[in-house]
Parts: structure tokens; sequence; C-alpha cells
């Protein structure tokens, strides 16, 4: 089933979308390389912090799975 609250990725797209939103683009190479500049400028720490969530990992260990 999908659930996007518990799937790690959706607060990454979320991020990006932020960024985003109120550019507007005359074609898709510009929101490509718009996207492109975006990810380039992502640290290893905010991607971590955007898609690591201690409840997940919490209740995984709880589960014993």
């Amino acid at each position: 089933p999908y659930c996007p609250q518990v799937n790690p990725i959706e607060r990454l797209w979320q991020e990006l979308k932020k960024q985003l939103k109120w550019s507007l683009f005359d074609n898709l190479d510009e929101l490509r390389n718009s996207l492109k500049l975006i990810l380039d400028n992502l640290t290893a720490q905010t991607v971590t912090f955007l898609t690591k969530w201690e409840f997940i990992t919490d209740a995984l260990f709880v589960a014993n799975i």
C-alpha cells in the first residue's frame, strides 16, 4: 500500500518541490537545470536529515525487524 508518511524519500521530494514551486520554466531543460543545481547543492547532512526518520527505525527495532 502507498503510505508516504513512512517513505523517507517523500521528505526529499517535498524539499525539492518547495524550492521549485514559484519558479517558471520556458522549457523542460530549464527545469532540469534548476533541479540539477538544487541537487548538486544538497549536502550529505541535509539528505540524511530529510530522509532519516528515527521513529521508523525505532519501530522496526521494537518489532525486531
